[in-house]
């Protein structure tokens, strides 16, 4: 599939042969246009790959527009609604893939992500759309047309779309490109940085808590209004697991997150009923729900003053309340997606056109709209690519 020739003409140019520039060259090269898709990578669709453990959590059942951030909360509203997750589901059988509902509607491949991998190429071959892969892109103009300049050949086209991703997992090749045409364009950016990511706990915390990677719970994480119910995860540098990792997208710097560590239950409950109030009734307690080697931690950083009801009362609060000030996050290297990105102000919300550089479209992670963990920035790259697929 790669093949540079010395100048070539085309109806739609695609930056970027990830989940988004595949679907849109898909969606284009249906309604008749001639696409090509430019990836710089060796391979299309590496994040696929190793996406969901790689079984590729291709969408979520529950889609609705409160799962996506974005400074502008309306703007994915259109998108989603016009190519749903019952869309891309057909799109999936009609492949005979098969899947399976995890938790929480979260669907993956019972085999491999390679099957989507191998379901958009195909889906790219019957739209008669050309991948180019290693093209390495010197620079990008515009005249009457949009041209792209590679090492050895120069694309053009009327119409660009920018489908280069975030800037998460940099070892899979993300890069600042598609912030940096954008801003070439004039338009606006929402300082990128990284979500769905692990955060890590100051010094304090971590001489605490480090020993007990591995150990996991299930918690409420709140982060400025949004709070989650799923389980936490302890690491050796700080806290992982789904609750945080979606709880971590919400969280700025310097901000504490507060941790319900014992969801709908009065913990001290059997305390209160002990015969004798002592440690041990207090750390059976707190094993009831939390495992057994965090129980007693917390029990050592967090001791009964003493065994009256106010006492209790205080403890509960605690237990219902933890504050943790993380020290940060571990950074786009672990972060699953980037929030922020090209401002939504500045696009389309029914077919991601730049509103004032006709023929340029922005779709998928590049653009400011962040999905929760379990599907949804899939379901986000397939509907933004839709909609500008179809537009064009």
């Amino acid at each position: 599939m790669n093949g540079d020739h010395l100048l070539t003409d085309y109806d739609v140019l695609i930056l970027g042969g990830g989940a988004a520039g595949l679907f849109c060259a898909i969606e284009a090269g249906k309604g008749g246009r001639r696409v090509a898709v430019l990836e710089r990578a060796e391979k299309i669709g590496k994040k696929i790959l190793i996406s969901g453990g790689g079984r590729c959590n291709f969408t979520n059942l529950h889609c609705q527009p409160k799962n996506f951030l974005s400074r502008n909360p309306h703007f994915a509203k259109s998108a989603l609604a016009r190519y749903t997750p019952a869309d891309f589901i057909a799109l999936v059988e009609k492949h005979g893939i098969a899947y399976h509902e995890k938790t929480l509607g979260q669907l993956f491949c019972d085999n491999s992500a390679t099957q989507i991998v191998s379901m958009l190429e195909s889906e790219c071959r019957s739209a008669g759309v050309k991948i180019v892969v290693n093209a390495q892109i010197r620079e990008v103009s515009r005249d009457t047309s949009f041209v792209v300049r590679c090492a050895t050949s120069e694309y053009r086209a009327p119409a660009l779309v920018v489908a280069t991703g975030g800037l998460s997992i940099p070892k899979m090749g993300a890069t600042r490109y598609g912030y940096d045409l954008a801003k070439q364009f004039g338009l606006g950016i929402i300082p990128p940085r990284p979500a769905l990511v692990p955060l890590v706990f100051h010094a304090s915390d971590r001489k605490r808590y480090s020993d007990l990677a591995g150990v996991s719970a299930e918690i409420i994480a709140t982060a400025g209004r949004e709070s989650f119910r799923e389980k936490m995860l302890f690491t050796h540098r700080g806290l992982s697991g789904p609750a945080i990792l979606q709880a971590s997208s919400y969280w700025h710097e310097g901000e504490p997150l507060q941790i319900d560590l014992a969801p709908d239950r009065r913990a001290t409950q059997p305390i209160r009923e002990a015969g004798t109030r002592t440690a041990v009734a207090a750390e059976k307690a707190l094993q009831s729900f939390l495992p057994k080697r965090f129980a007693e931690r917390w029990l050592q950083s967090h001791p009964l003053k003493s065994w009256t009801n106010a006492s209790l009362d205080a403890f509960e609060r605690e237990l219902h309340a933890w504050q943790v000030r993380p020290a940060g996050t571990e950074g786009f290297e672990k972060a699953e997606v980037t929030a922020g990105g090209v401002n939504t102000d500045d696009l389309s919300s029914k077919t991601m056109e730049a509103r004032k550089v006709p023929g340029l479209f922005f779709i998928g992670e590049v653009v400011d709209v962040t999905g929760h963990l379990g599907g949804f920035n899939f379901q986000w790259a397939w509907s933004s690519a839709a909609a500008a697929g179809r537009a064009l």
